[in-house]
């Protein structure tokens, strides 16, 4: 008697702009007409490749990863670093459809930093992350272009923005030393003027990644100037000299780091390397804040397309798995949990994309005192918060496989394992929660952030949705109730997580207001959006004693 043999087929992915519908809704919305058709055959074509071509590519490169070969045969350092084959597509791909260029070239105004991060979006997570030296490039070449350094502008601006894979550069963003981690204030590298004038740079730094970049910007602390971060200097760096030998640097090792294997992670030591200063010789950590503004809203937006990916692998799942005698997406349990996930990413994608609004705005001249006030506040807000929301999105979409979602032949685990670089790179939540109470200048972000949330609950009328709107309003008048009440800066400091998310949820949930989304409005609503809660200074320190 011949025995049944099951075999479960896997998820497939369609074209992932065709797809996602609430992309296309958004662009609907926000674009122009006429430019929405212009662009919209290119984000088909990414969204194609993105479901197609590069997904398949990237199960297939799974087990590659960059490898370092330090000597030649002849005992020669060369510290020669070697990139998967999808990387390498993926270089061809960005560069060829403006993935860095398109907010550069600014034929649609302010609106090309939108066109850009849709097209980010739908790239990314069949990327293998080579999104992260793409954000690192998009943060050098806006920070260069305000740089007012001509020369500087004219050398590498050109290549970073070059839609040409054979002349486009990368960069890197070499802050981080073992000394301060996002604390760069602690930094110990040194810079030091040479007989002919120029700097070079003694130091080590702990984690650069993308190390196979042309260039990078990176911090120093000149020679006399005193601690902190307004003693560090940027500067810029070329990778390689004219010969194509490395400029000062040895690459000791790459990281062996839980996800975001692909991406080719270094510790650096620079012995001499030639730089040249960008701005003044002080307040680096300042002059890079150009930087920070764009690879955070990188940070916002790859958070958000991992929670896409996510779900449009789970729900392919549901839709042909079976079980207790239905498929997944006919038992009312299964479907309650994606529902959630689903109103989750749509919050996190408006969320993200305000930001990229904002950028493009203040890019294009637009924005005024109050706005610009609200573009600080919600740069931080909207990276820890998109970052949390991919984590727990992601896990649990994996645990929506079952077994298979822990088995790694079928790409799965890879995903929750690159998500969880999220809340780490450019500031941990706890630094970037800070950096919302400490920096965020609050007098003037809370009233722009109150009237953003009056304007998209203004919006609609539908009794539902008004509702849901007041929910946020009021999440906003609490913060603001106690933050004038509060001087203690300690207790100011144990809450910055608790204020951020705050606020950053009741932006989401009047975002989606705004968005006319009911379904999504209504179920955000039912999680809680107010989360400042004090909690005993006391009781926290017992528990960690």
């Amino acid at each position: 008697m011949q025995s049944t043999l099951f075999i479960q087929a896997p998820p497939v992915l369609g074209n992932q702009y065709g797809d996602d519908a609430f992309l296309r809704g958004y662009l609907q919305r926000r674009l122009p007409v006429g430019m929405l058709a212009q662009i919209e055959p290119s984000l088909a074509e990414l969204g194609e490749l993105a479901g197609g071509e590069l997904y398949r590519l990237q199960l297939q490169d799974r087990l590659n990863e960059p490898t370092l070969t330090q000597w030649d045969a002849w005992g020669n350092r060369v510290d020669r670093i070697e990139v998967s084959p999808l990387w390498r597509r993926a270089a061809d791909i960005a560069a060829s459809h403006g993935l860095i260029a398109i907010p550069y070239e600014r034929r649609h105004g302010r609106f090309s930093r939108i066109h850009q991060f849709a097209a980010v979006y739908l790239f990314h997570a069949s990327s293998d992350v080579y999104t992260c030296p793409l954000a690192m490039t998009d943060g050098a070449a806006r920070t260069l272009s305000v740089s007012g350094n001509q020369a500087l502008i004219e050398r590498a601006l050109v290549r970073l923005t070059s839609r040409d894979p054979a002349q486009a550069w990368t960069s890197g963003q070499w802050m981080t030393e073992s000394t301060g981690g996002s604390d760069v204030g602690a930094s110990l590298t040194r810079a030091v003027r040479d007989e002919s004038g120029g700097w070079r740079l003694f130091g080590k730094k702990w984690f650069t990644s993308a190390i196979t970049s042309q260039m990078a910007l990176t911090l120093a602390r000149p020679e006399g100037n005193g601690p902190g971060g307004s003693g560090l200097a940027m500067f810029y760096v070329e990778t390689h000299d004219d010969e194509g030998r490395l400029n000062g640097i040895r690459v000791e090792r790459l990281k062996d780091k839980l996800g975001t294997r692909k991406v080719p992670t270094a510790e650096l030591t620079l012995d001499g390397a030639r730089a040249v200063l960008v701005g003044d010789t002080r307040h680096g950590t300042r002059n890079i804040e150009p930087m920070l503004t764009v690879t955070r809203a990188w940070n916002s937006v790859t958070s958000v397309s991992f929670m896409r990916r996510a779900m449009a692998l789970a729900r392919a799942y549901a839709s042909q798995r079976r079980a207790f005698g239905a498929k997944l997406d006919q038992l009312p349990l299964h479907v309650d949990t994606l529902a959630g996930l689903e109103a989750e990413t749509r919050g996190a994608f408006l969320l993200a994309f305000e930001l990229v609004e904002l950028i493009g705005r203040q890019e294009a001249g637009e924005l005024d005192d109050a706005q610009k006030a609200l573009l600080r506040l919600i740069t931080p807000i909207a990276k820890l918060l998109t970052a949390k929301q991919a984590v727990n999105v992601v896990s649990e979409c994996i645990e929506a496989f079952g077994g298979a979602g822990y088995v790694e032949d079928t790409g799965l685990p890879l995903l929750l394992r690159d998500t969880q670089v999220l809340p780490i790179w450019e500031g941990t939540t706890n630094v970037l929660a800070l950096d919302t109470v400490l920096r965020g200048e609050l007098s003037a972000g809370l009233p722009a952030l109150r009237q953003r949330i009056q304007q998209g609950i203004s919006a609609q009328h539908e009794e539902r949705l008004t509702q849901v709107g007041q929910q946020a309003l009021a999440a906003v008048e609490h913060v603001s109730s106690w933050l004038s009440h509060n001087d203690d800066p300690r207790r100011l400091q144990a809450n910055a997580r608790r204020v951020a998310m705050t606020l950053g949820r009741a932006l989401e949930l009047a975002l989606l207001v705004e968005h006319g989304d009911v379904a999504a409005a209504g179920r955000c609503a039912t999680v809680p959006v107010d989360l400042l809660v004090d909690i005993k200074s006391e009781d926290s320190a017992r528990l960690i004693e």
